[in-house]
């Protein structure tokens, strides 16, 4: 693994956050994913905020060159977090972006002692699991709590190497080689690489919240 150099201070400051609007954060999200020399990569990851926005469409438009693999879509257990997934997952559908699956995060909490599993957010309505079932998508894996993690990402040290027999680590690798597997197969298809700017419209209007 190759990180890339950064030849300034980075963006913002460590007490702060950069105030980005409209075409500015447009603008940011076209020099880092276009005008920066990635080199050669196994894979780019683009991590999205949550919701369907103008900086999800600059993503995808920026990137459609390159030929997206598809998205991974991230959810908790819970109800409220399943109605804006669903959004997210209609938002995919309508520009036509391929789903690789969903991933359900804070599934239950192993005891590390008497590894009896606890529901901490409770899947009210069957979580990722029944969502993925009605709206026929794969889901790739569920992740449980582990302190762990937090803790191995402050040292800045791999959680998988740290713990490589936890709960949490078996999940992640296996959903990262169902990955792997998607993208190994996928095929680019050129009716993907662009969007008309009344289609931009119409798929922020249908993905917002009534």
């Amino acid at each position: 693994m190759r990180p890339v150099d950064s030849q300034d201070d980075g963006i913002g400051r460590r007490t702060g956050s950069p105030e980005w609007l409209g075409l500015v954060s447009s603008g940011m999200i076209k020099q880092f994913l276009r005008d920066v020399d990635w080199g050669e990569v196994d894979y780019l990851i683009v991590d999205t905020p949550p919701g369907t926005s103008d900086e999800h469409l600059s993503v995808i438009q920026y990137l459609a060159a390159a030929h997206i693999d598809g998205a991974v879509v991230i959810t908790t257990p819970q109800e409220v977090s399943l109605q804006d997934v669903r959004k997210e997952i209609n938002f995919c559908h309508k520009v036509k972006l391929p789903i690789i699956g969903v991933v359900e995060n804070m599934s239950g909490f192993i005891c590390p002692k008497c590894k009896k599993e606890s529901q901490i957010f409770a899947p009210t309505t069957g979580g990722a699991e029944v969502m993925c079932q009605d709206l026929k998508i794969p889901l790739l894996g569920k992740v449980p709590l582990d302190p762990h993690i937090g803790k191995s990402c402050d040292e800045g040290r791999s959680f998988l190497i740290d713990v490589p027999d936890s709960p949490a680590t078996l999940a992640y690798r296996s959903i990262i080689q169902r990955i792997q597997e998607f993208c190994s197969l996928h095929q680019p298809k050129e009716e993907r690489t662009s969007l008309a700017p009344e289609t931009q419209q119409n798929v922020l209007d249908e993905s917002s919240p009534s």
